[in-house]
């Protein structure tokens, strides 16, 4: 089984205690988008990233001196988004660290799939950021199907965490012979499931937390997740979604 989850915009270098292991697989591409990256202007790249100033500034500086080699973190520290706090890797035990390891890939704009212990450095590219490059008008033509070929090379049973931007570079591309189940976190409301942003991040960092704590292999036994109140309703769910309600 692989889990698959989104990166976070917020990044910052952690290899004080851990250092990285691997580098990513597909750093051929990672290096043509960096090239296109730092040849935008600043104007240009505040364009494509739909951001403030001060970040703009900052990711136009981070493209510019960038060295995708060099003083790199374990992909999976290196997020700090709210799914990333909640999932709380860098408290893992060794077990913990071992099934993330094996199961857990990160969706990347920049880097296209990553195990947790790729070196990684600070960037900002969503997969929704409508750069063209080579004859590809955006990000998911230029990832294409090498995603999806990386994720299932080994199983084609895949627990989906990822938020749909990120999911969708998959999604495009499954077969009948793939099992493919995302995860809904809601609230019931007028019998409709009403999806909190928020408290859908805290409950994916969590649940793959769940997943690690409790050396998940069964991908049924996902249904047992009960943090922050939500519970597996077996009525909601289908075969293609379980359904997590509060």
């Amino acid at each position: 089984m692989n889990i698959i989850i989104s990166p976070a915009k917020k990044m910052n270098i952690n290899n004080d205690d851990i250092i990285y292991e691997y580098h990513p697989v597909f750093m051929d591409k990672t290096n043509i988008l960096h090239n296109q990256l730092k040849s935008l202007s600043y104007d240009e790249l505040k364009k494509l990233l739909v951001c403030n100033d001060d970040l703009a500034q900052l990711n136009f500086e981070r493209y510019k001196n960038m060295h995708l080699n060099k003083n790199l973190s374990p992909a999976l520290l290196t997020y700090e988004g709210i799914q990333y706090k909640y999932m709380s890797p860098d408290s893992f035990s060794e077990d913990e660290f071992n099934y993330v390891k094996s199961h857990l890939k990160i969706l990347s704009g920049f880097y296209g799939v990553l195990n947790p212990f790729d070196g990684v450095v600070p960037y900002r590219l969503e997969m929704q950021a409508k750069l063209k490059i080579d004859n590809n008008k955006n990000l998911y033509e230029f990832w294409g199907n090498s995603l999806y070929k990386e994720i299932t090379k080994n199983s084609n049973v895949i627990l989906n965490l990822a938020s749909k931007e990120y999911s969708k570079a998959i999604e495009k591309y499954l077969s009948k012979d793939d099992i493919f189940i995302t995860c809904i976190f809601g609230e019931l409301k007028d019998d409709k499931i009403k999806v909190k942003a928020t408290e859908a991040k805290m409950a994916r960092g969590l649940m793959v937390r769940y997943l690690a704590s409790n050396n998940i292999e069964n991908i049924e036994d996902v249904k047992n997740f009960s943090e922050l109140s939500f519970k597996y309703s077996e009525e909601l769910s289908t075969d293609k979604e379980f359904v997590f309600i509060k």
